[in-house]
């Protein structure tokens, strides 16, 4: 493409991971390049509305949205059409509303957490409007956000992960003591809760008892209809890789994090201080190869695309290595792994940025290749 590319940072949304979101978008509107890009900040408000600012600035956006002021912003939308790549400011008039061409979109960079974001519902709307968009399409999206449907997956391509089962939010509200004996009988304890679709370690707990599992439930069934309940492994080592690319994936050098608490909860990812990120992870060079060949193939497994991080449990008894999940949109602060480890591995934060653009791009046009007409006689 000639001239500047037409970037739309989207963040915020609907999930619990809101602010994660504006935490992630602020690190990442500080280093794009206005020489290569005309950025065009998009908002999405904890209602689900989309707003922009005024101009191409997104630090007033960003703080309006973290004080939850939506006045003197634009709404904005996307229209589900085929070529509608353009984005539209959102008028009231006559009692009704009045759509204007606010600006064209070359590609848009959802920085989005979780639900609504995360899932493949957003990808599925970029699709709908023929729009370049960095990170994993819907199925990928969708797989890597469902950790009950991700496991199910990585069983299927003999990718080793934690025994686990899936509960609902029905069965837990119907029978919650038949639930508590199905938990129980999965292994001892200690147990993890956790929503199926979210990520941040939002609602997920370390149940050391039936009580403890009983709250854990209601925790977990706030946040989704569908529970993960999963084998706790003691004093697990947390190693962490990032993958980048399309057809021909990559992976970082792994980094441990040894959290300030009993595991990796929200506050010791985005709050507390004292949890440390060791880059590269002090582990045998064999266990970091297999690491980084389990993060591949699991990232090819989902149909990954542009970017994702996986995240590993590590036995400090057996060494046994078991992936715990995959992030199709990781956390993205400069004091991220996502961009640490990809740093660690020779590429800077800014360039990281640029590749994930151009990666969109080059996926965009392995789309436009496929036929979407069916033609006889062929």
């Amino acid at each position: 493409m000639n001239g500047k590319l037409r970037l739309g940072i989207l963040f915020g949304g609907r999930s619990g991971e809101h602010d994660v979101s504006l935490m992630s978008a602020r690190s990442v509107l500080s280093v794009l390049d206005p020489n290569k890009y005309e950025i065009i900040p998009i908002g999405i408000t904890q209602q689900g509305v989309w707003v922009c600012g005024t101009n191409s600035e997104g630090a007033g956006l960003l703080d309006a949205l973290w004080e939850r002021k939506t006045g003197g912003l634009t709404r904005v939308t996307l229209l589900p059409e085929l070529g509608q790549s353009t984005l539209y400011a959102v008028h009231e008039k006559d009692g009704g509303e009045r759509l204007e061409a606010l600006a064209n979109l070359d590609v848009i960079f959802p920085v989005l957490h979780g639900t609504f974001g995360e899932d493949g519902t957003v990808q599925g709307l970029f699709e709908l409007a023929d729009l370049a968009y960095v990170g994993a399409n819907v199925l990928g999206s969708a797989v890597g956000m469902d950790k009950a449907m991700f496991k199910d997956v990585m069983r299927a391509n003999v990718i080793p992960v934690v025994e686990s089962i899936c509960i609902t939010r029905g069965e837990i509200e119907a029978d919650i003591q038949g639930v508590i004996a199905r938990a129980e009988g999965l292994a001892a304890y200690p147990l993890f809760t956790k929503p199926a679709n979210l990520g941040s370690s939002v609602g997920i707990t370390k149940c050391r008892n039936r009580s403890d599992l009983y709250e854990g439930l209601m925790e977990a069934a706030a946040y989704d209809r569908r529970v993960l309940v999963e084998r706790g492994i003691v004093n697990a080592r947390e190693i962490e890789v990032s993958v980048l690319g399309n057809d021909h994936p990559q992976a970082s050098v792994p980094g441990e994090v040894r959290p300030s608490g009993d595991f990796y909860t929200y506050e010791a990812k985005y709050q507390d201080e004292r949890s440390e990120l060791v880059i590269p992870a002090p582990i045998p060079e064999e266990t970091a190869g297999r690491i980084r060949e389990l993060a591949v193939r699991a990232f090819q497994a989902i149909d990954g695309s542009g970017m994702a991080r996986a995240d590993f449990l590590l036995d400090p008894r057996t060494q046994e290595v078991f992936l715990g999940e995959i992030n199709t949109i990781p956390g993205f602060t400069k004091i991220s792994m996502y961009p640490k480890l990809w740093e660690a591995s020779g590429l800077p934060y800014a360039g990281l940025i640029d590749r994930l653009v151009e990666l969109a791009v080059e996926r965009k046009a392995d789309r436009d290749r496929t036929e979407r007409r069916f033609r006889r006689g062929r």
